[in-house]
């Protein structure tokens, strides 16, 4: 199987399980306000933010990969400043949550508000590693884009 084909089975989001998650939780805070703390709550929202963001323009990108492979949002520039504008969200995120918790894995209460979370920093880290991967693998697609003549500009995928 081709390296393109792979990139086009990978191009698909994979970030509902983080957001099933998160919007849980905030529906919880905000309904019941039975938070631990702001900054877990105002990461739990960020995280939220960013989980949305990510399958809202996953998809955008997806739809502009498939149907328009020339277009300039199908183009190794657009796709590393998406990708690197999410993974400072998912960064970001991420650092947050962890912080909240102390550090680490959190059991405050042992109540179920307290397995979500420690679920919601784990996916957080897990996606970030995927949008590391994902930055990486569009730099080298990059980077023979480039040596094939077509510059940055050029389409991920020729």
């Amino acid at each position: 199987m081709a390296f393109d084909t792979h990139m086009r089975r990978g191009h698909t989001s994979k970030f509902l399980v983080s957001l099933a998650i998160s919007a849980w939780l905030t529906s919880r805070f905000n309904a019941y306000n039975n938070y631990f703390s702001l900054t877990e709550r105002d990461s739990t929202r960020f995280l939220l933010f960013t989980s949305i963001w990510t399958i809202v323009f996953s998809g955008a990108y997806m739809l502009f990969f498939f149907s328009l492979p020339d277009h300039v949002l199908s183009s190794v520039a657009s796709h590393i400043f998406f990708l690197f504008l999410t993974w400072v969200f998912w960064t970001a995120g991420a650092a947050s949550i962890t912080s909240a918790l102390g550090g680490g894995l959190n059991c405050k209460a042992c109540s179920c508000t307290a397995g979500k979370l420690n679920a919601l920093e784990g996916f957080a880290w897990v996606i970030w590693i995927l949008v590391t991967f994902a930055i990486l693998v569009v730099l080298i697609r990059g980077i023979i884009a480039a040596r094939r003549g077509d510059g940055m500009r050029g389409p991920l995928i020729a």
